[in-house]
């Protein structure tokens, strides 16, 4: 079942598809929160097929668009990390509602990675069953504080109303915060099992983050894909199978109460 879900964000209405298998009459299963990193969208193909990927083994999944983005309300000026943080929360708290679910896992794809990082580590494990992240892009980070932003320079101590990156204005407050974010800090809190992907090639994100990731998760694994980019455009059915691997011996062969479809 695919149905067409909004979800009152941190400062408007979210866009979201809630993919679910086949469940019996009181049956439950898991469900993954996928999140899109910046200037994407929940159509991002990778989303499309994990979610589709994940509902075939008896996986539910909610994809949404972040707040400025896709068909969700919101001026993408205005958004910053603090705040798709918080419009991921808004997206918990709903899927927690449901009275299908079982449990609640995240994964994120390089800003919503972060996202899916940080949220984890604010919720803690007994929220989170467990968490995946794809080219994690904690490298904005070090960028906002160097003075730039997807190859758009500026002056880190005096920053501007907003730069212009790929055609999109990335605003003040974003650059802002982005410099003083607690990533790897609030990531570490988070206890339960993390599975980290990314490319060798990857053109925006070095693959350090994620090694650096891996080193602050104690129950974590690492698969870095040599020729692979930071779309996981060049195998990425290798870096899906690896995701939803993960989630299947999570969430359903670890659980009793996995659903039949």
């Amino acid at each position: 079942m695919n149905k067409r879900i909004n979800i009152a964000g941190a400062v408007g209405m979210l866009d979201a598809v809630l993919q679910k298998p086949i469940l019996e009459t009181g049956q439950k299963c898991p469900l993954v929160i996928l999140m899109h990193g910046i200037m994407m969208r929940k159509e991002f193909v990778l989303l499309k097929k994990i979610a589709e990927r994940l509902q075939m083994i008896g996986i539910a999944s909610i994809r949404f668009d972040f707040n400025g983005h896709g068909q969700s309300e919101g001026e993408f000026q205005d958004m910053t990390v603090p705040i798709e943080i918080e419009d991921a929360h808004k997206v918990y708290q709903y899927a927690s509602t449901l009275d299908f679910v079982s449990d609640i896992s995240l994964m994120g794809h390089s800003q919503g990675g972060v996202v899916a990082s940080m949220l984890a580590g604010e919720l803690g494990v007994d929220k989170i069953k467990c968490l995946i992240l794809m080219a994690p892009a904690a490298v904005f980070k070090d960028q906002a504080i160097e003075g730039n932003t997807l190859g758009a320079k500026f002056d880190p101590d005096n920053i501007p109303e907003y730069v212009m990156a790929y055609g999109r204005k990335i605003g003040h407050m974003y650059l802002k915060t982005a410099q003083a974010l607690p990533i790897f800090e609030t990531a570490a809190k988070y206890a339960g099992p993390v599975c980290i992907i990314q490319g060798k090639k990857d053109d925006l994100v070095p693959y350090h983050y994620s090694e650096k990731f891996y080193q602050i998760y104690k129950h974590s694994e690492l698969h870095l894909l040599d020729n692979e980019v930071h779309l996981f455009g060049y195998d990425m059915d290798l870096a899906i199978n690896i995701a939803v691997g993960f989630c299947d011996k999570t969430l359903i062969k670890s659980n009793s109460s996995s659903c039949i479809l």
